[in-house]
């Protein structure tokens, strides 16, 4: 199956459990794989039979910067939905959804979650 990949997509937003992360928000990186053949599109050069990047990008926005939830798990699962009920092309995606910045002590680059989900037929 063919891929299309949009990486490292940072966005602000107000995604956590603690009320600091709620109030002051933080940034979000975001990795999303496209599960889709892209013969079509290659063979013809047509727009018409791929997937619009930005489009796909505004969903991802419109998501992380939209309504706070408690978990990047959620986050992730909104953001695959949002692409099945706005793409048919797509048969399946991975979305990552990482924090860069969360409230633990230590040294790290990030925590992470990452998600793959195939279309409900």
């Amino acid at each position: 199956m063919d891929k299309i990949k949009l990486k490292g997509l940072s966005f602000y937003g107000y995604h956590g459990l603690f009320p600091e992360e709620n109030r002051l928000g933080q940034r979000f990186i975001v990795d999303v794989t496209l599960y889709t053949s892209v013969q079509k599109a290659g063979t013809t050069d047509e727009m018409k039979h791929s997937i619009d990047y930005g489009s796909v990008y505004n969903i991802v926005k419109q998501t992380v910067e939209g309504e706070a939830k408690n978990l990047i798990e959620a986050v992730a699962e909104t953001i695959a939905e949002q692409l099945f009920e706005n793409f048919s092309a797509i048969s399946a995606c991975t979305v990552e959804v990482t924090k860069p910045h969360p409230p633990i002590d230590g040294q790290y680059d990030g925590v992470a979650v990452e998600i793959y989900r195939e279309r409900v037929q």
